[in-house]
Order: C-alpha cells, then structure tokens, then sequence
C-alpha cells in the first residue's frame, strides 16, 4: 500500500484495508467533514448501519434498542437534532419510540460512503441543528458487474446479497440490489440473550415474553433497490432510484411492545444540469418521498394474555429543491428553494370502545425555505458563507384546537466558516453559525396510552406551546500532514436555546424548553510506519450541562452525552492478496448523567475486534473475524426516560447489554 492514498484521506477516522476501496472515494470533503467508507465491509453482522456507524467513527454513539435498526448520537445530539438524508432523501421513521430510526432505512451493503459534518453548517437542509450525516449508496457502473455475498455468523446469523450493474445503452446505467437475512437473538458476555437479559434485569413478568415467543428469532429483514441514470445529453443526467426495505418481527427487548413489521419506501428523482451559461454552472433540481409503516404490539409479551394491543403509526415526507450555482470571480454562489411536508399518524388498536384512539392526529409539517452560499476563494484564505430562511407550519386534525393549536416557526440561519491553509501541510478552520429545528409532532400533540388501570388512560404527553430550538455554536480546529502521519484536531461550544428536553416527573405535557450548552472535542488521524502495517485512530470527548434544571427536578446534566470515546486500529497487508486488522473500541464510564430522567451510572470498557480478508484471484474474497474477542459483558446505551423503557427489579431503567463474543464470515463472488 501507498502512503500517499492514506495521507490523501485525513478526513476518515477509519481506513479501509484495501487499496481499491480506498480508491473509489470521489467525493470533494471539506476540512470539517468526515467520510466513513468502510460501511459495507464485511465485518459488520447485519444490515444495521447505526451500529456500522459506531464502530467506524468515535463521533458515532450508539443507542441500542435491538439487534438492528439501532439509533445513533452524533456528538452528544440525535433525533430530530441532527439531520440525516438517503442520497439527498430526508426519511423520518414513524415509531415515536426510535424503533425505527432514519440510519435504519438502509442496507449497510448498498452505503458507498458517509459524510459526517459536524456543527450547525448546512443551509441546504431543514433543521440541521447540530450536525448532519449524509448518506450515499452506490452508483450503476458503465461496465457490467455483478456481486454474490454468502454470510454466516453467531446466534443463526445468515445473509444472501447480489447487486447487478452495468450500461444497457451507452447513454444508461441501471443498477438492482437485494438482500435477506435473518439472525437469532444474540447473547452477552454473560450468555444471555433477550428473554434472559429481561429475566437477569428483574424486569415485570407482564412484559416478559410469552413461553411460546422466548426463543423466536431477534428479527428477518430483506431489502431491495433499484437505479437508472440517463445521460440526456453531454450535461444532462437524470437520475432515477427507488429503495424497499421490508424487516418482520423486530424484537426490542428493553420496550414493552416489539415491531410487528416494519416497512419503507424511497423513491428519487433528480436532474443535473450542467454549464448552461454564464450564472449557471451547475442546476439542480430534487424529487423525493419516503413512506413508513410501522406498527408495533404486545403480542409476544404475557400482557397480551389479558389484552393484545397494537399502535399501527405511518409517516410520510415529500420534497423537492431546486438549486443553481455559478461563478462570479472568486465567488462561488449556490441559491436554492427547499420545500417539504411530512406526515405523521398514529392509534391504539385493541379491544374496546378505546380502541382507534390517535396518538398521533394526522399531522403535517410543512416547510417552505430560501437558502443562499456563498464560497470565496482569496490565496490562502476559503470563506464559505450561508444563510437560510425557514417558514415552517405544523397541523394537527385533533377537533380539540385548544389542546393541539397549530405551531408556525420562523428563523433566519447562517454561517460562517474560514479554512486557512498556511502551508503545504497545515490548515487552520473555524466557524461560527446559527441553526434551528422545530419541534416535532410527538413533542407537540402525543397522546400515551397508559395501562394502569381499565378501561386505560390517554394522557397528552405532548406540549403543544413548545418553542424551536436554537444552537449558536462556534467550532475551529487544525488539521496536519506529515510525511508518514495525519492528525485532525477539532473543538466546539454549543448554546441552545429553548433545547427541548423530556421531564419524567410529568405524566402530561412531558416536554419542556430548556436552555443548555454542549462542549467537546476530538482527534483523528493516521500513521503509516511501513508500506504493510499503518494505524487509524479517533477520539471524541463532550460535556453538557443545562442552564437551569426541568421543573420539579435538581439534575443539571444533558441527557444522552456520551464519555470520552476511543477507536483505534492497526492494519497489516501482509501482500497483496491478505489484509488483516486489529481494532479496539473503547469508552470511559458514564459518570455523569441526568438521574432525574432515567439515566445511570454506566461501566467503561474496551473491546477488541479482528478482522482478516483474503481474495482469490479477481473474483473470490473470503472474510472471517471475531468481535468482542473476549467475549465482555458492558453496555454502550444509556436509558434516558425519552424512550419508553422498561423498569428493572431495583427501580432503575432496563439496560440492554451489547452482543458477547461474535464469530463471523463472509465470502463473496464478483464478475
């Protein structure tokens, strides 16, 4: 391997130990954006990009609910607080409880690369608050090519995937995509798996599973894709794509109710055009809509002895963005229109006069945005500068207008970022912006069903006067080169405003503003020390704290910010032919926590994982590894009371432990 191709990648905390995957990065970064490639390696057991995500980046903290469709924190911020699109796509999931979290929408063997940007630096996108993750599948191939992928691995974990890509005509490239796989449920360190973490917790024997459902498998996923890009003419592309994913009976072992199914749609189209004149260098014009279904029950659980009882929700987002840039001198100027509504609906299914009661009444948020950038260019010196105005009105079709009014938020956003490259092998960056986000309809208008008693209670959890959250953060950083090593140091300062925040000790009107502020760091980089062996490291501090505590409570810290967090890997290609890796992920424990909101003491630990891949001749590769090598028992989720989680034998939340010892292979067949 060449030193230069790691060298030329210092934005990717993770490396990939193959030249040829290295190679096929083509995307321009900036300096405070990271790239993960590595999503679609074999060494990840599932289609669950959340937890590929995790083990790529120490930005990336995971929120474990299952064994897939898992959530992600990115620096100390997730849910609506960090935006997340599929190929330009904005997908929202319907489960109020994150079963289904946008990261779940996606195969991890159809990803291509991540970008991971950081701060409150997007205008292009609607509430990209305090970051962004920007996901990208791949590409239909001018030759054709093909993919067969066989795995196998621990607790009955079995995948079969093709892709098929080439050119039909000269002018268009089509690409299919499938996939099935299903696992049991996995085991801890302790060699327990879902229905005995549940036991070991103490949790109540209502939502313990039925005899009958103890052992049923953790999930059964398949997904399918499909693409056609058009070559128009020499600058005109369109470009057509349509994603299914289809997962049946999701476990979540931590929640009182599991996925029936879970279903969702992607369907894009965009056109590209190019060098039309003078104020138009490149035009852009955007088409998306995503569809989820996803309803979720108690079926399995010994509660449904008494009474089965399911909450069917659906959503839908629709947009569309029309941009052009051009350039004017030094300038380079991007202008766009951004609009999109989202659809969220909600009832309780069941026996009784109750049952079709909405959690959630038909509610659209609509946005309508101009946004405007500008980058210049002055010798050392880049200056990106945006700004974004935002017209947002939300609706609920609840007859009650007095409990859930309609909500219209109005913000004008912006940024500005400086990178100044002093030298050959030294950039300075930093930036100061201002980003918001709306409330959702959960936050606003959700209506819980509570069991406690029969017929149950349907208190408003929700709290319609909520205002929109505001970050003003400033971030600056340096990043170096040196002839064998990269090293990228960033630090940032977060002030939210009215950041909403969830307060247990309320059965009604749970959420409430809170002003708060988040400050960390992290450090990344490479070092090459022979042309075989190089190593890749990442690390990611942050700290939170609100301004005042939630009424009725004295606990000051953020919830859901995660310790000090290390990934580090050493790599060795022994030739051309057998790459090995070695890689630790490791965090400190979770010492501080907002107690008043389910949250708990959590143990540090350091799991070692190894990975070794070996092609033979130009179509054979063969991957075998180990995660958690010795088999720890350690849990990376805190149990923030957001989430309706089950409550454990001593009173605190159920935790939900992290898979043990994970023996895996992969072979796969290209032509």
């Amino acid at each position: 391997m060449k030193k230069g191709i790691y060298l030329s990648l210092v934005c990717s905390v993770c490396l990939n130990a193959a030249e040829v995957e290295l190679e096929s990065i083509n995307v321009a970064t900036k300096v405070d954006t990271e790239v993960v490639k590595d999503v679609s390696g074999e060494d990840i057991k599932s289609a669950d990009l959340g937890e590929a995500l995790f083990k790529q980046s120490a930005s990336v903290s995971l929120v474990r609910r299952s064994g897939v469709a898992n959530d992600i924190i990115l620096r100390g911020q997730k849910k609506d607080n960090i935006n997340i699109t599929i190929d330009g796509a904005k997908v929202y999931g319907a489960c109020p409880n994150r079963m289904d979290p946008p990261v779940s929408h996606v195969l991890t063997n159809n990803v291509d690369y991540i970008e991971i940007n950081e701060g409150p630096f997007n205008v292009e996108e609607f509430g990209s608050l305090s970051g962004d993750v920007k996901i990208h599948t791949v590409k239909p191939e001018e030759e054709f090519a093909g993919e067969l992928n066989v795995g196998l691995g621990s607790w009955g974990y079995q995948k079969g995937a093709f892709s098929l890509s080439g050119g039909i005509t000269d002018n268009v490239r089509v690409l299919l995509s499938g996939s099935t796989e299903k696992s049991e449920q996995y085991e801890d360190g302790d060699g327990n798996d879902f229905a005995e973490q549940m036991e070991e917790a103490g949790v109540s024997n209502m939502t313990r599973y039925q005899p009958a459902y103890k052992d049923m498998d953790a999930y059964t996923k398949k997904t399918f894709m499909a693409k056609l890009f058009w070559d128009i003419t020499d600058n005109q592309e369109l470009r057509l794509s349509y994603t299914a994913n289809r997962s049946d009976d999701v476990l979540y072992p931590s929640s009182g109710m599991d996925a029936l199914y879970d279903d969702s749609d992607i369907y894009n189209i965009e056109y590209i055009a190019k060098d039309l004149g003078t104020y138009s260098k490149e035009l852009n014009l955007k088409l998306f809509q995503s569809e989820v279904d996803h309803p979720m029950s108690n079926k399995y659980r010994n509660s449904a002895n008494n009474m089965e009882t399911t909450h069917a929700l659906t959503t839908k987002m629709q947009g569309a963005k029309l941009k052009n840039s051009f350039d004017v001198d030094n300038h380079t100027i991007t202008a766009g229109l951004d609009y999109s509504i989202r659809n969220w609906d909600g009832a309780y299914i069941g026996m009784g006069s109750w049952s079709g009661t909405k959690s959630i009444d038909d509610v659209d948020t609509k946005n309508y945005a101009f946004f405007l950038k500008d980058e210049i260019k002055m010798d050392k010196l880049t200056l990106d500068i945006g700004l974004r105005y935002d017209d947002t009105k939300i609706t609920s079709q609840n007859p009650n207008t007095t409990q859930q009014p309609d909500n219209d938020y109005n913000e004008l956003n912006g940024y500005i970022f400086g990178t100044y490259q002093a030298n050959e092998s030294t950039q300075y960056f930093a930036g100061f912006g201002k980003s918001s986000r709306v409330p959702d309809a959960r936050e606003l208008y959700f209506i819980q069903m509570m069991m406690m008693s029969m017929p149950p209670s349907f208190p408003m959890v929700g709290t319609s006067d909520l205002e929109n959250t505001v970050n003003y953060e400033f971030d600056l950083g340096v990043e170096k080169k040196y002839e064998n090593a990269t090293i990228k140091a960033k630090a940032f300062y977060s002030k939210l405003d009215d950041f909403i925040a969830y307060n247990a000790n309320n059965m009604m009107h749970s959420f409430e503003n809170v002003d708060a502020t988040i400050y960390g760091f992290d450090l990344s980089g490479t070092y090459v020390a022979t042309d075989a062996l190089y190593f890749d490291y990442g690390m990611s501090y942050q700290r939170g704290e609100k301004e005042n505590a939630l009424s009725g409570q004295s606990d000051t810290d953020m919830p859901e910010i995660p310790p000090f967090k290390l990934n580090l890997a050493v790599n060795y290609d022994y030739d051309d032919s057998l790459a090995l890796r070695a890689e630790i992920v490791a965090s400190d424990e979770w010492s501080d926590f907002d107690s008043d909101n389910g949250e708990q003491e959590l143990d540090g630990y350091a799991v070692l994982n190894l990975k070794g891949t070996k092609q033979f001749g130009k179509n054979f590769e063969l991957t075998v590894g180990i995660d958690n090598v010795f088999d720890e028992t350690y849990a990376v989720s805190n149990t923030y009371k957001d989430l309706t989680l089950l409550t454990a034998g001593g009173g605190d939340v159920m935790l939900l432990n992290e898979p043990g010892r994970y023996f895996y292979t992969n072979i796969k067949y290209k032509f």
